[in-house]
């Protein structure tokens, strides 16, 4: 069996904040990318964009050949994906548009090209189904903001799509330095925005009933439970919360108040009097920075952590060597 060509380069549908992102990230991996949007001043934003986001990218290593003069833009989506290795494309949660948009592809593009779709909700099932020729190369790829710093991708395969397209899009991203979760079932919204919504339902229903203000329950998760988050995950945590006898002994211990704790949990309505509460506390949060600034000051912490974890995983690797 012959193998897969490499990917080299990369055709970027859609140019809003996902779609800049990726292609900074691309970029910052030596690949050449072709983007298209149709919004007007679209090639301006996503080249301030790429510019803004290559200083992190610097502090994080760029790969050899990585250069910002390796991104063209069209307005034709045609000449856009014309020799693409792979399409990364992230265009309106709307699967009318979605369906229309993969039908083209499929009759533009070549059997061995990959098309994998960011989409945080849509399965692709929904969309390959508009795919008469090559359902089996589409595949969701669905990062979490901002693509160019965090790592995770979430990986699913619809009900058409073949075991090597999902194989050669994980090699991909990994290779990319990303880390990816591949999902055995198709779920709305995927897992990492379900475990959000999870959590932002009692957030909400805390505030609305009045427990807690905004301020505070922001604080209590990014100065509590975030902190950790950001170093291991739910399960690994609660193994660590079992002391020396691990997972075991904290189901021992906690599954009662756990479960119990379940059954109060909130199920708020986010009529236009929550929605105005929750409004009124970020603002009262925020004060007087901006939105720019605080996604700097978020972009700061972030790529701190992904440093420290970085030579973290180095050591580690040093150590088994």
């Amino acid at each position: 069996m012959s193998q897969p060509k490499p990917i080299r380069r990369v055709a970027i549908i859609g140019t809003g904040v996902i779609g800049a992102s990726w292609t900074a990230l691309f970029l910052a991996n030596g690949l050449e990318v072709v983007a298209t949007d149709v919004a007007p001043d679209a090639e301006a934003a996503l080249k301030r964009f790429v510019a803004a986001a290559w200083p992190a990218l610097q502090r994080l290593g760029l790969a050899p050949g990585a250069t910002q003069n390796k991104l063209t833009f069209t307005a034709a989506l045609v000449d856009a994906v014309k020799g693409a290795d792979l399409v990364q494309e992230n265009g309106p949660e709307k699967i009318d548009f979605k369906r229309t948009l993969y039908r083209q592809l499929d009759e533009l593009l070549p059997a061995d090209v990959i098309i994998a779709s960011s989409s945080s909700g849509l399965t692709m099932s929904e969309i390959q189904s508009a795919c008469e020729r090559h359902p089996e190369r589409c595949v969701i790829g669905h990062p979490f903001n901002p693509p160019h710093l965090v790592p995770l991708v979430e990986i699913v395969g619809g009900a058409k799509t073949a075991e090597d397209t999902i194989q050669r899009t994980a090699a991909f991203y990994t290779s990319l330095g990303k880390r990816t979760v591949r999902l055995n079932k198709e779920v709305p919204g995927h897992v990492a925005n379900r475990l959000q919504a999870a959590l932002a339902r009692e957030v909400y229903h805390l505030v609305a009933e009045g427990v807690v203000s905004v301020a505070d329950v922001d604080t209590a998760l990014c100065w509590g439970p975030g902190l950790r988050w950001g170093i291991l995950g739910q399960v690994m945590l609660n193994h660590l919360g079992g002391g020396q006898g691990g997972i075991e002994h904290f189901f021992k211990q906690f599954t009662g108040p756990m479960t119990a704790w379940w059954k109060v949990l909130g199920n708020p309505e986010l009529t236009p009097e929550v929605q105005k509460k929750l409004i009124d506390g970020v603002h009262a949060e925020v004060g007087s920075r901006s939105v720019d600034e605080l996604a700097a000051e978020r972009d700061e912490v972030l790529l701190g952590l992904i440093e420290m974890r970085n030579q973290i995983g180095k050591a580690n690797k040093a150590k088994v060597a």
